[in-house]
């Protein structure tokens, strides 16, 4: 496959710090995609929710995350403005150069930006006790820091678009092969060649990490592998790991969970890199009738 050339996708720009504006016909194409996978959430009765882009640390911390990805972390951080003399230090000092900003004091940090969109669920449902199996969805705007960047591939700004279960094992069990296979139906009709993966996550420095040796040992995470290196979405079977953390209950036992992610900008890149710049070359209608 040959090398895209972004500067000739029509509404494309890319951002050097890890973003990626879209209009006109790729942003029809990030719309119909995202309409494809929600068509998939509504095969599985799952209630759309939205959900604001921060996440309280507090909450990111149950489940030990500044210690398995402080790598990937983004901070919204603001000003101390119970010193004045801080604020106008800042005004009167230099306050920009050479591309930073110059901060002076800044305000407890008590927040991140979310990093996966299926997080907000398990802190929504916390401390719940479930009588019926839940299918949810939602689409955020996520957040990843990364050593560098990379058009519509790796970016520190981008779109996840997941569906989650949360209930008994079996279910849930039931739910990541259904879906799955669902999935699969649709990539083959797109031709996008895509294989499934064993992965684990991201941790920092793995090896030490216990979290990553028992994903080595019993893979719970496979990845949808596009060109042979791009994971372009992931089914996850979480086992009771997010219903412990945030003492979800089904019936009175800990609850099991399970994700299925999409990429969408990585979603994008593969229809591109298959069909071509030119947007009357894309598959529409097979994602429109996905």
């Amino acid at each position: 496959m040959s090398e895209i050339k972004f500067t000739e996708i029509p509404g494309y720009k890319w951002i050097p710090n890890g973003q990626s504006n879209l209009s006109g016909s790729i942003l029809e194409l990030f719309k119909s995609l995202d309409a494809m996978f929600l068509k998939i959430a509504s095969a599985a009765q799952a209630r759309e929710f939205y959900f604001p882009p921060f996440i309280q640390a507090a909450e990111l911390n149950k489940l030990d995350y500044f210690k398995s990805f402080p790598h990937l972390i983004t901070f919204p951080v603001a000003l101390d403005q119970n010193d004045a003399k801080n604020l106008e230090k800042f005004t009167e000092g230099p306050r920009f150069g050479d591309g930073k900003v110059h901060l002076t004091e800044i305000d407890k940090v008590c927040d991140c930006l979310t990093p996966a969109a299926c997080y907000h669920f398990y802190i929504h449902f916390q401390n719940q006790d479930l009588q019926e199996p839940l299918h949810l969805t939602t689409r955020a705007n996520c957040f990843r820091r990364e050593l560098y960047y990379k058009p519509l591939q790796r970016q520190w700004s981008f779109n996840m678009r997941e569906i989650v279960c949360i209930g008994p094992q079996d279910h849930v069990r039931g739910f990541v092969k259904k879906y799955r296979d669902i999935v699969t139906e649709k990539l083959a009709k797109l031709d996008l060649g895509i294989s499934w993966e064993v992965a684990t996550d991201p941790f920092f420095n793995p090896e030490s990490n216990p979290k990553f040796i028992m994903q080595q040992l019993d893979p719970v995470k496979h990845e949808m592998i596009f060109n042979k290196d791009l994971s372009i979405g992931s089914t996850n079977f979480h086992k009771d790991y997010f219903g412990e953390s945030f003492n979800i209950k089904y019936q009175g036992e800990t609850a099991t969970s399970a994700c299925i992610a999409f990429g969408l900008e990585r979603w994008l890149f593969a229809i591109i890199t298959r069909y071509g710049t030119n947007p009357a070359h894309w598959p529409m209608k097979e994602i429109q009738n996905g």
